[in-house]
């Protein structure tokens, strides 16, 4: 899904909730947990759940039943970070310049309806300059679907503006083709190989066409309240198939941000907004606080799961939430929570 693009204002009553001191009587909570539980009341979620990873330990809360810290769920477009941190990689082993057009490594694959690979580059498909149209829009992200047919789906429709931003799933789609045509492999081989396994995130995966979740999970539903636990990932491909949990995704952006995964000229190149107008680097996005604190990160969204994952820029304070459906009605509740997490409390 597109990622957040402004920072809503923080509702006064959110604001006093997160944010107002604890009763000296009580130890001092985490003033994250005070919004956790709006994303049931006020976002529609039938449960949600947070993990917060900071220099002194983690802290975990939930609020409703049916969700718990170990769970496997979906995690929808935070799949995007790790397939450009796996293009990144590719670069810096020079088997791939970002400034190599499309055409070069799947030729003749972009053409139609005024699309054209040869003057396309993978710095476009990494910051969504592109202008290829999301292939989702047409299928709604329910149909299942091969990494060419969701990109003959693409181009059957003119693009939108090459050089703006424009959020599509497609561009990321034809990035996890590249790293095949790259290197061999698929896109989750090579994930796993480079950024999984080292990390030893061992509840992280990309799951193919299984349908099933890994054991433990609760149960996931759609806005209407339909259980959609089971679910073809191919609705979603290299731009949003992978499964983890919350302990993963803290750990594999502490060890992004912390520059474990790339050197620091690609980490730049990786949070560099330009291209895309402030909007989006490569994979990532930033979020300003009200209280002028940046965190970059990604969200996710797939039937049945929506989840959020921000990190300080040296990735030393990380925070994940999810929720057990597919969107949160209420659009301030994810800026209130973030706010909660990172900006100082005032007394």
């Amino acid at each position: 899904m597109p990622p957040l693009r402004t920072l809503l204002a923080v509702p006064v009553s959110l604001a006093l909730l997160a944010l107002a001191p604890a009763a000296s009587s009580a130890p001092a909570t985490p003033p994250a947990d005070a919004v956790l539980p709006l994303l049931l009341t006020s976002g529609g979620a039938p449960a949600a759940a947070l993990l917060a990873r900071e220099e002194t330990g983690t802290h975990y809360a939930q609020a409703g039943q049916g969700i718990a810290r170990a769970d496997h769920f979906r995690a929808g477009s935070i799949t995007k970070t790790f397939i450009a941190t796996v293009v990144l990689q590719l670069a810096e082993e020079h088997r791939l310049s970002l400034s190599d057009t499309v055409e070069q490594h799947l030729p003749g694959l972009v053409r139609g309806a005024g699309n054209d690979g040869r003057t396309m580059t993978l710095r476009a498909l990494l910051t969504h300059t592109s202008g290829l149209n999301d292939y989702t829009a047409d299928t709604g992200g329910t149909v299942p679907l091969s990494p060419l047919q969701a990109v003959r789906i693409a181009l059957t429709h003119p693009p939108a503006d090459p050089g703006r931003y424009h959020y599509s799933n497609t561009n990321y789609v034809l990035l996890g083709l590249v790293i095949e045509q790259v290197t061999g492999d698929s896109y989750a081989t090579e994930a796993e190989r480079r950024i999984i396994a080292p990390l030893g995130l061992t509840d992280t995966s990309f799951p193919g066409s299984r349908t099933t979740l890994p054991s433990p999970h609760g149960r996931a539903y759609d806005t209407d309240g339909t259980d959609v636990t089971a679910l073809d990932p191919q609705v979603a491909g290299a731009a949003g198939e992978l499964v983890t949990t919350l302990t993963d995704l803290d750990r594999f952006y502490a060890a992004l941000l912390g520059g474990e995964l790339l050197p620091p000229h690609w980490l730049r190149e990786m949070r560099d907004t330009r291209t895309a107008h402030g909007l989006y680097g490569m994979g990532l996005f930033p979020v300003k606080l009200p209280c002028g604190t940046t965190v970059w990160g990604h969200n996710g969204r797939i039937a049945g799961s929506y989840v959020r994952t921000a990190a300080t820029v040296d990735g030393r304070r990380v925070l994940t939430f999810r929720v057990n459906t597919t969107a949160l009605t209420d659009p301030d509740l994810e800026p209130a929570l973030l706010a909660a997490e990172f900006c100082p409390r005032t007394s």
